[in-house]
Protein backbone atom coordinates (compact mmCIF):
# COMPACT_ATOMS: atom_id res chain seq x y z
CA UNK A 1 0.00 0.00 0.00
CA UNK A 2 1.66 3.19 -1.18
CA UNK A 3 1.23 6.11 1.19
CA UNK A 4 1.93 9.85 1.45
CA UNK A 5 2.66 11.63 4.73
CA UNK A 6 1.77 15.30 5.11
CA UNK A 7 3.80 17.38 7.56
CA UNK A 8 2.56 20.62 9.13
CA UNK A 9 4.63 22.05 11.95
CA UNK A 10 4.48 25.03 14.30
CA UNK A 11 6.83 26.30 16.96
CA UNK A 12 5.81 23.58 19.44
CA UNK A 13 3.45 21.36 17.47
CA UNK A 14 3.40 18.83 14.67
CA UNK A 15 0.42 17.60 12.70
CA UNK A 16 0.89 14.72 10.28
CA UNK A 17 -1.65 12.84 8.17
CA UNK A 18 -1.16 9.54 6.38
CA UNK A 19 -2.95 8.99 3.07
CA UNK A 20 -3.15 5.82 1.01
CA UNK A 21 -3.29 5.79 -2.77
CA UNK A 22 -6.03 3.67 -4.33
CA UNK A 23 -7.95 3.54 -7.59
CA UNK A 24 -10.58 6.01 -6.40
CA UNK A 25 -8.01 8.55 -5.21
CA UNK A 26 -6.46 9.37 -1.86
CA UNK A 27 -7.85 7.85 1.32
CA UNK A 28 -7.09 9.34 4.72
CA UNK A 29 -5.85 6.67 7.13
CA UNK A 30 -4.63 8.46 10.26
CA UNK A 31 -3.99 11.94 11.61
CA UNK A 32 -1.34 12.33 14.32
CA UNK A 33 -1.36 15.57 16.34
CA UNK A 34 1.61 16.19 18.61
CA UNK A 35 1.35 19.21 20.91
CA UNK A 36 3.70 21.01 23.33
CA UNK A 37 6.67 19.14 21.90
CA UNK A 38 9.13 21.52 23.59
CA UNK A 39 7.64 20.70 27.00
CA UNK A 40 5.37 17.94 28.30
CA UNK A 41 4.45 16.57 24.89
CA UNK A 42 1.17 14.88 24.07
CA UNK A 43 0.10 12.79 21.10
CA UNK A 44 -3.43 12.41 19.77
CA UNK A 45 -4.16 9.95 16.95
CA UNK A 46 -7.40 9.87 14.95
CA UNK A 47 -8.29 7.28 12.34
CA UNK A 48 -9.80 7.94 8.93
CA UNK A 49 -13.30 7.59 10.35
CA UNK A 50 -12.73 10.39 12.85
CA UNK A 51 -12.38 8.03 15.82
CA UNK A 52 -9.88 8.94 18.55
CA UNK A 53 -7.68 5.87 19.01
CA UNK A 54 -4.83 7.27 21.12
CA UNK A 55 -4.50 10.30 23.38
CA UNK A 56 -1.71 10.49 25.92
CA UNK A 57 1.64 11.82 27.05
CA UNK A 58 4.71 11.50 24.86
CA UNK A 59 8.21 11.51 26.30
CA UNK A 60 10.57 13.45 24.03
CA UNK A 61 12.90 14.50 26.85
CA UNK A 62 15.80 12.42 25.52
CA UNK A 63 16.11 14.85 22.60
CA UNK A 64 17.72 18.26 22.95
CA UNK A 65 15.29 21.16 22.58
CA UNK A 66 16.55 22.03 19.09
CA UNK A 67 15.99 18.42 17.99
CA UNK A 68 12.47 18.00 19.33
CA UNK A 69 10.79 18.47 15.93
CA UNK A 70 12.91 15.69 14.47
CA UNK A 71 12.21 13.49 17.48
CA UNK A 72 8.48 14.14 17.09
CA UNK A 73 8.65 13.22 13.40
CA UNK A 74 10.62 10.09 14.25
CA UNK A 75 7.84 9.11 16.66
CA UNK A 76 5.29 9.49 13.85
CA UNK A 77 7.32 7.34 11.47
CA UNK A 78 7.92 4.69 14.13
CA UNK A 79 4.21 4.58 14.95
CA UNK A 80 3.32 4.16 11.27
CA UNK A 81 5.89 1.39 10.86
CA UNK A 82 4.45 -0.49 13.85
CA UNK A 83 0.73 0.11 13.29
CA UNK A 84 0.47 0.31 9.51
CA UNK A 85 2.92 -2.40 8.49
CA UNK A 86 1.66 -2.55 4.91
CA UNK A 87 2.45 1.16 4.42
CA UNK A 88 5.05 1.93 1.78
CA UNK A 89 5.81 5.60 2.25
CA UNK A 90 6.59 7.18 -1.14
CA UNK A 91 6.74 10.93 -0.40
CA UNK A 92 6.36 13.73 2.13
CA UNK A 93 4.14 16.75 1.55
CA UNK A 94 4.90 19.90 3.54
CA UNK A 95 2.85 22.94 4.38
CA UNK A 96 5.21 25.90 4.06
CA UNK A 97 3.63 29.15 5.17
CA UNK A 98 5.53 31.59 2.97
CA UNK A 99 6.56 31.14 -0.65
CA UNK A 100 6.62 34.83 -1.61
CA UNK A 101 6.06 35.72 -5.23
CA UNK A 102 8.55 33.12 -6.43
CA UNK A 103 6.44 30.04 -5.84
CA UNK A 104 2.91 29.95 -7.22
CA UNK A 105 2.71 26.15 -7.34
CA UNK A 106 4.02 23.18 -5.32
CA UNK A 107 7.76 22.54 -5.65
CA UNK A 108 10.04 19.55 -5.16
CA UNK A 109 12.45 20.23 -2.34
CA UNK A 110 16.13 20.70 -3.12
CA UNK A 111 18.95 22.75 -1.62
CA UNK A 112 18.20 25.76 -3.85
CA UNK A 113 14.56 25.80 -2.73
CA UNK A 114 15.54 25.66 0.93
CA UNK A 115 17.91 28.59 0.48
CA UNK A 116 15.19 30.61 -1.24
CA UNK A 117 12.67 29.88 1.51
CA UNK A 118 15.03 30.97 4.27
CA UNK A 119 14.60 34.59 3.18
CA UNK A 120 10.93 34.47 4.23
CA UNK A 121 11.63 33.45 7.84
CA UNK A 122 11.35 37.08 9.10
CA UNK A 123 7.93 37.37 7.46
CA UNK A 124 6.48 34.28 9.17
CA UNK A 125 8.54 33.76 12.34
CA UNK A 126 5.91 31.57 14.05
CA UNK A 127 5.88 28.96 11.30
CA UNK A 128 8.50 29.25 8.56
CA UNK A 129 11.55 28.23 10.65
CA UNK A 130 9.77 25.09 11.81
CA UNK A 131 8.46 24.25 8.34
CA UNK A 132 12.07 24.27 7.12
CA UNK A 133 13.32 22.40 10.19
CA UNK A 134 10.89 19.57 9.46
CA UNK A 135 11.94 19.40 5.82
CA UNK A 136 15.52 18.93 6.97
CA UNK A 137 14.38 16.33 9.51
CA UNK A 138 12.76 14.35 6.69
CA UNK A 139 15.99 14.55 4.73
CA UNK A 140 17.82 13.01 7.69
CA UNK A 141 15.26 10.35 8.56
CA UNK A 142 14.21 9.33 5.02
CA UNK A 143 16.83 10.78 2.65
CA UNK A 144 15.67 8.78 -0.38
CA UNK A 145 12.07 10.00 -0.39
CA UNK A 146 10.93 13.00 -2.45
CA UNK A 147 9.49 15.99 -0.60
CA UNK A 148 6.93 18.41 -2.03
CA UNK A 149 6.58 21.89 -0.54
CA UNK A 150 3.09 23.44 -0.76
CA UNK A 151 2.81 27.14 0.05
CA UNK A 152 0.08 28.98 1.94
CA UNK A 153 0.76 32.04 -0.21
CA UNK A 154 0.47 30.42 -3.63
CA UNK A 155 -3.34 30.67 -3.93
CA UNK A 156 -3.03 34.47 -3.71
CA UNK A 157 -0.28 34.95 -6.30
CA UNK A 158 -1.77 36.95 -9.16
CA UNK A 159 -4.01 39.20 -7.08
CA UNK A 160 -4.49 42.66 -8.61
CA UNK A 161 -1.59 45.05 -8.02
CA UNK A 162 -3.99 47.52 -6.42
CA UNK A 163 -4.79 44.95 -3.72
CA UNK A 164 -1.19 43.86 -3.19
CA UNK A 165 0.52 47.22 -2.91
CA UNK A 166 0.95 49.47 0.12
CA UNK A 167 1.10 53.27 -0.26
CA UNK A 168 4.82 53.37 0.47
CA UNK A 169 7.78 54.46 -1.69
CA UNK A 170 7.91 52.32 -4.81
CA UNK A 171 11.44 51.06 -4.13
CA UNK A 172 10.17 49.09 -1.13
CA UNK A 173 7.25 47.64 -3.05
CA UNK A 174 9.59 46.53 -5.83
CA UNK A 175 11.77 44.89 -3.19
CA UNK A 176 8.85 42.68 -2.10
CA UNK A 177 7.25 44.73 0.66
CA UNK A 178 3.59 44.18 -0.23
CA UNK A 179 0.59 42.05 0.70
CA UNK A 180 0.91 38.29 0.23
CA UNK A 181 -2.05 36.62 1.95
CA UNK A 182 -2.01 33.26 3.72
CA UNK A 183 -4.18 30.20 4.52
CA UNK A 184 -4.07 29.52 0.79
CA UNK A 185 -4.14 25.73 1.11
CA UNK A 186 -7.39 25.96 3.05
CA UNK A 187 -8.89 28.38 0.51
CA UNK A 188 -7.85 26.17 -2.38
CA UNK A 189 -9.46 23.15 -0.75
CA UNK A 190 -12.70 25.05 -0.15
CA UNK A 191 -12.69 26.37 -3.71
CA UNK A 192 -12.40 22.82 -5.05
CA UNK A 193 -15.34 21.78 -2.85
CA UNK A 194 -17.38 24.70 -4.18
CA UNK A 195 -16.57 23.69 -7.75
CA UNK A 196 -17.95 20.21 -7.01
CA UNK A 197 -21.12 21.90 -5.72
CA UNK A 198 -21.42 23.88 -9.00
CA UNK A 199 -20.94 27.17 -7.15
CA UNK A 200 -17.25 27.66 -7.81
CA UNK A 201 -17.79 30.66 -10.09
CA UNK A 202 -19.87 32.71 -7.65
CA UNK A 203 -18.46 35.85 -6.06
CA UNK A 204 -17.43 34.32 -2.74
CA UNK A 205 -15.98 35.39 0.59
CA UNK A 206 -14.38 32.52 2.52
CA UNK A 207 -13.87 32.97 6.27
CA UNK A 208 -11.10 30.74 7.63
CA UNK A 209 -11.63 31.18 11.35
CA UNK A 210 -9.43 29.51 13.96
CA UNK A 211 -6.50 30.36 16.20
CA UNK A 212 -5.16 31.89 13.01
CA UNK A 213 -7.93 33.68 11.13
CA UNK A 214 -8.28 35.33 7.75
CA UNK A 215 -10.75 35.97 4.95
CA UNK A 216 -10.45 35.80 1.18
CA UNK A 217 -12.46 37.17 -1.73
CA UNK A 218 -12.67 34.69 -4.62
CA UNK A 219 -13.93 35.70 -8.08
CA UNK A 220 -14.26 33.12 -10.87
CA UNK A 221 -12.26 30.70 -8.73
CA UNK A 222 -9.31 33.02 -8.12
CA UNK A 223 -8.21 35.00 -5.07
CA UNK A 224 -8.53 38.73 -5.72
CA UNK A 225 -8.21 40.07 -2.14
CA UNK A 226 -7.47 38.78 1.35
CA UNK A 227 -7.34 40.08 4.90
CA UNK A 228 -3.76 39.05 5.71
CA UNK A 229 -0.95 41.15 4.31
CA UNK A 230 2.85 41.23 4.35
CA UNK A 231 2.81 38.86 7.32
CA UNK A 232 0.25 36.56 8.91
CA UNK A 233 -0.35 39.11 11.69
CA UNK A 234 -2.46 41.49 9.60
CA UNK A 235 -6.23 41.49 9.20
CA UNK A 236 -8.55 39.93 11.76
CA UNK A 237 -7.66 39.65 15.44
CA UNK A 238 -6.76 36.01 16.13
CA UNK A 239 -6.05 33.74 19.07
CA UNK A 240 -2.97 35.67 20.17
CA UNK A 241 -2.22 37.88 17.14
CA UNK A 242 -3.49 41.46 17.10
CA UNK A 243 -4.57 41.72 13.48
CA UNK A 244 -4.88 45.11 11.83
CA UNK A 245 -3.26 47.86 13.93
CA UNK A 246 -2.20 51.45 13.33
CA UNK A 247 1.60 51.32 12.91
CA UNK A 248 1.72 54.50 14.95
CA UNK A 249 0.69 52.41 17.97
CA UNK A 250 3.89 50.39 17.66
CA UNK A 251 5.98 53.55 17.38
CA UNK A 252 4.24 54.91 20.46
CA UNK A 253 4.86 51.70 22.43
CA UNK A 254 8.52 51.71 21.43
CA UNK A 255 9.02 55.32 22.53
CA UNK A 256 6.85 55.49 25.64
CA UNK A 257 7.15 51.94 26.99
CA UNK A 258 10.75 51.38 25.85
CA UNK A 259 9.77 48.26 23.92
CA UNK A 260 12.39 46.97 21.51
CA UNK A 261 11.63 45.07 18.28
CA UNK A 262 11.66 41.66 19.97
CA UNK A 263 9.18 42.85 22.60
CA UNK A 264 6.89 44.32 19.93
CA UNK A 265 7.07 41.11 17.90
CA UNK A 266 6.09 39.09 20.96
CA UNK A 267 3.27 41.52 21.74
CA UNK A 268 1.62 41.38 18.33
CA UNK A 269 2.13 37.63 17.79
CA UNK A 270 1.72 36.02 21.20
CA UNK A 271 0.06 38.42 23.67
CA UNK A 272 -2.73 40.07 21.70
CA UNK A 273 -5.92 39.03 19.88
CA UNK A 274 -8.51 37.08 21.88
CA UNK A 275 -5.93 36.46 24.60
CA UNK A 276 -4.97 40.11 24.95
CA UNK A 277 -8.50 41.52 24.94
CA UNK A 278 -9.97 38.90 27.27
CA UNK A 279 -6.97 38.46 29.55
CA UNK A 280 -8.24 34.90 29.91
CA UNK A 281 -7.49 32.68 26.93
CA UNK A 282 -6.78 32.51 23.21
CA UNK A 283 -9.24 29.62 22.92
CA UNK A 284 -12.72 30.56 21.73
CA UNK A 285 -14.42 27.67 23.52
CA UNK A 286 -12.89 28.73 26.84
CA UNK A 287 -14.04 32.31 26.26
CA UNK A 288 -17.63 31.19 25.68
CA UNK A 289 -17.50 29.30 28.98
CA UNK A 290 -15.80 32.08 30.94
CA UNK A 291 -18.91 34.19 31.67
CA UNK A 292 -16.76 37.30 32.01
CA UNK A 293 -17.30 40.72 30.38
CA UNK A 294 -13.78 40.79 28.96
CA UNK A 295 -14.32 37.40 27.33
CA UNK A 296 -17.59 38.67 25.86
CA UNK A 297 -15.82 41.76 24.56
CA UNK A 298 -13.15 39.64 22.84
CA UNK A 299 -15.76 37.44 21.14
CA UNK A 300 -17.83 40.40 20.00
CA UNK A 301 -14.77 42.26 18.71
CA UNK A 302 -13.82 39.19 16.66
CA UNK A 303 -17.32 39.00 15.15
CA UNK A 304 -17.37 42.75 14.47
CA UNK A 305 -14.04 42.69 12.64
CA UNK A 306 -15.14 39.72 10.53
CA UNK A 307 -18.29 41.61 9.51
CA UNK A 308 -16.23 44.70 8.66
CA UNK A 309 -13.86 42.65 6.51
CA UNK A 310 -16.81 41.05 4.75
CA UNK A 311 -17.83 44.55 3.68
CA UNK A 312 -14.36 45.36 2.34
CA UNK A 313 -14.09 42.10 0.44
CA UNK A 314 -17.60 42.53 -0.96
CA UNK A 315 -16.43 45.85 -2.37
CA UNK A 316 -13.40 44.16 -3.92
CA UNK A 317 -15.73 41.60 -5.55
CA UNK A 318 -18.17 44.35 -6.62
CA UNK A 319 -20.97 42.24 -5.19
CA UNK A 320 -21.29 39.13 -3.02
CA UNK A 321 -23.15 35.93 -3.91
CA UNK A 322 -21.76 33.39 -1.44
CA UNK A 323 -20.22 33.34 2.05
CA UNK A 324 -18.40 30.30 3.46
CA UNK A 325 -17.35 29.55 7.02
CA UNK A 326 -14.49 27.14 7.62
CA UNK A 327 -11.68 26.48 10.11
CA UNK A 328 -12.07 25.25 13.68
CA UNK A 329 -14.18 28.20 14.84
CA UNK A 330 -15.94 28.79 11.54
CA UNK A 331 -17.07 25.15 11.30
CA UNK A 332 -18.04 24.56 14.93
CA UNK A 333 -19.11 27.83 16.58
CA UNK A 334 -22.76 28.56 15.73
CA UNK A 335 -22.84 31.45 18.20
CA UNK A 336 -19.94 33.21 16.49
CA UNK A 337 -21.45 32.65 13.04
CA UNK A 338 -24.75 34.14 14.25
CA UNK A 339 -22.99 37.21 15.68
CA UNK A 340 -21.19 37.80 12.39
CA UNK A 341 -24.26 37.30 10.21
CA UNK A 342 -26.44 39.52 12.42
CA UNK A 343 -24.10 42.33 11.39
CA UNK A 344 -24.30 41.36 7.71
CA UNK A 345 -28.05 41.61 7.25
CA UNK A 346 -27.56 44.66 5.02
CA UNK A 347 -26.10 42.29 2.42
CA UNK A 348 -29.43 40.51 2.17
CA UNK A 349 -28.33 37.52 4.25
CA UNK A 350 -31.12 35.63 6.00
CA UNK A 351 -30.15 32.77 8.31
CA UNK A 352 -31.98 29.57 9.19
CA UNK A 353 -31.27 29.48 12.94
CA UNK A 354 -31.89 25.75 13.31
CA UNK A 355 -29.61 24.96 10.38
CA UNK A 356 -26.93 27.23 11.84
CA UNK A 357 -27.23 25.64 15.29
CA UNK A 358 -26.58 22.18 13.87
CA UNK A 359 -23.86 23.37 11.49
CA UNK A 360 -25.69 22.33 8.33
CA UNK A 361 -23.86 22.58 4.97
CA UNK A 362 -26.16 25.50 4.02
CA UNK A 363 -27.33 27.78 6.84
CA UNK A 364 -29.07 30.50 4.80
CA UNK A 365 -32.78 30.43 3.98
CA UNK A 366 -34.20 30.11 0.49
CA UNK A 367 -35.12 33.81 0.66
CA UNK A 368 -31.53 34.88 1.39
CA UNK A 369 -29.88 36.77 -1.46
CA UNK A 370 -26.51 35.32 -0.35
CA UNK A 371 -25.85 31.60 0.01
CA UNK A 372 -24.11 30.93 3.34
CA UNK A 373 -22.29 27.63 3.69
CA UNK A 374 -20.34 25.77 6.37
CA UNK A 375 -17.63 23.58 4.81
CA UNK A 376 -14.96 21.75 6.82
CA UNK A 377 -11.50 22.46 5.48
CA UNK A 378 -8.78 19.85 5.03
CA UNK A 379 -5.36 21.36 4.39
CA UNK A 380 -3.74 17.93 4.76
CA UNK A 381 -5.88 16.46 1.98
CA UNK A 382 -4.99 19.44 -0.21
CA UNK A 383 -1.28 18.90 0.43
CA UNK A 384 -1.57 15.17 -0.30
CA UNK A 385 -3.44 15.94 -3.52
CA UNK A 386 -0.65 18.27 -4.62
CA UNK A 387 1.95 15.61 -3.81
CA UNK A 388 0.15 13.05 -5.92
CA UNK A 389 -0.23 15.52 -8.80
CA UNK A 390 3.45 16.45 -8.60
CA UNK A 391 4.59 12.82 -8.56
CA UNK A 392 2.51 12.14 -11.68
CA UNK A 393 3.86 15.18 -13.52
Amino acid sequence: MKTVLTVNGGSSSLKCALFAQDKSGLKGLFTLKLSNILGNARCKIINGGGELIENGDLDLSAAFRDNRHQAALQHVLTWIGKNVPKSELIAFGHRVVHGGDQFSSPMRVNSQLLMALEQYVPLAPLHQPYNLKLIRACQILEPSLPQIACFDTMFHVGQPKMERSYAIPRRFTEDGVHRYGFHGLSYEYIQRQLTQLDSGNLNTVICHLGAGASMCAVKAGRSIASSMGFTAVDGLPMGSRCGNIDPGVLIYLARHYNMDLDALETLINKESGLLGVSGISSDMQELHQADHPHAEEAIDMFAYRIALEAGRLTAALEGLQQLVFTGGIGENDANLRQRVLDRCGWLGIEIDKKANDRGAPVISTQNSTIVVRVIPTDEEAMIATHVEEELRA
